[in-house]
């Protein structure tokens, strides 16, 4: 973290009050679990085009283990950057990497015909025999 905006007076007080507005990781808090966050990350990468010293809304709380997986997954990771999905679900059981291969999966059949409606048509189906 030595590396500019870094080590400047100014990043270091939006920093605190940034993990003072916000102090739980954004990562846990998908998974309903709450984690003291001691790591801020700009939410569009500096790299990216993203201000150096955004406002609030443009930064984001994590623990470690959160800020490394997003870190790993984002463009900053540079030519180590890893394409494997995030582990983990969310408390509806959707997991928690929105590029997930679960999130391409249409449910639209399954939407059409409803459980009850297959389950009759297999009892139908059985005693017609």
């Amino acid at each position: 973290m030595a590396d500019w905006p870094y080590n400047t007076a100014n990043w270091k007080r939006l920093r605190l009050a940034h993990l003072s507005l916000s102090p739980f990781c954004v990562g846990c808090e998908a998974r309903n679990v709450l984690t003291v966050a001691n790591t801020v990350d700009h939410i569009t990468a500096i790299a990216d085009g993203g201000p150096p010293f955004p406002g609030h809304d443009g930064l984001a709380s994590y623990c470690p283990p959160c800020h490394g997986a997003k870190t790993a997954r984002g463009t900053e990771a540079g030519p180590v950057r890893t394409s494997k999905p995030r582990r983990g679900c969310k408390p509806d059981g959707t997991p928690l990497d929105p590029t997930h291969p679960w999130h391409e999966k249409s449910l639209a059949a399954d939407q059409t015909r409803p459980m009850v409606y297959l389950h009759s048509q297999l009892v139908r189906d059985l005693t017609d025999g």
